[in-house]
């Protein structure tokens, strides 16, 4: 009668499945939360909705060796300062008006989406909209009727998606949000709209 070796014993492996699980579960808890609250607005990486009272630029950051969001002096969107809560409330609307109309069907926003349209992550800094002062006005306008406007230089245009004047500027809003948000570099060789004074 040969004895069984510890290490090969099955009850050997199953303990030790049992730890792994139980383990790499308490891992992913602490995971998840953590994760939470590395993507909740309000935090280092994804600033407060009421960061849209502000201008956003863009520096390049030697340490990091990429371009990172800068908020800076008060600049309110549609000249209007909004508290946190009014804040919160056009950008969701905008979020929802974006997801309402399936942007991401053309265009990815922090890297998800479809690729046949640009990433819209930074599109508030893009500088095809013209000067800072007429920014806002362009984009709530292309947004309304973009089949009149050639965008970029894919030669491609947007269809009309029937977004009326508030969504659009709901959608201006979340998208003047978005570019507050530390992407580590995403999308790379980004070029942001001159916003010097």
């Amino acid at each position: 009668m040969s004895k069984e070796i510890w290490w090969a014993s099955e009850s050997f492996w199953r303990k030790n499945a049992i730890w792994i699980t139980a383990g790499s579960f308490i891992v992913l808890i602490f995971l998840t939360f953590d994760t939470v609250n590395q993507i909740t607005a309000g935090g280092k990486r994804v600033p407060a909705y009421s960061a849209i009272n502000h201008r956003i630029t863009y520096e390049f950051d030697e340490k990091r060796n990429m371009q990172v969001p800068v908020i800076g002096v008060e600049e309110p969107l549609f000249g209007t300062k909004l508290t946190e809560e009014e804040a919160q409330a056009l950008v969701s609307r905008g979020k929802l008006t974006t997801q309402a109309k399936n942007c991401m069907n053309c265009h990815t926003l922090l890297g998800n989406g479809a690729y046949y349209a640009p990433d819209l992550t930074k599109s508030w800094l893009d500088p095809s909209w013209g000067s800072k002062d007429i920014r806002e006005q362009q984009m709530v306008e292309f947004l309304m009727n973009p089949q009149d406007r050639l965008h970029n230089g894919l030669g491609r245009r947007m269809p009309n998606l029937g977004i009326t004047e508030p969504e659009a500027r709901a959608t201006v809003a979340f998208l003047k949000w978005m570019s507050t948000i530390d992407t580590n570099g995403f999308p790379t060789n980004f070029k942001p709209i001159d916003q010097e004074n």
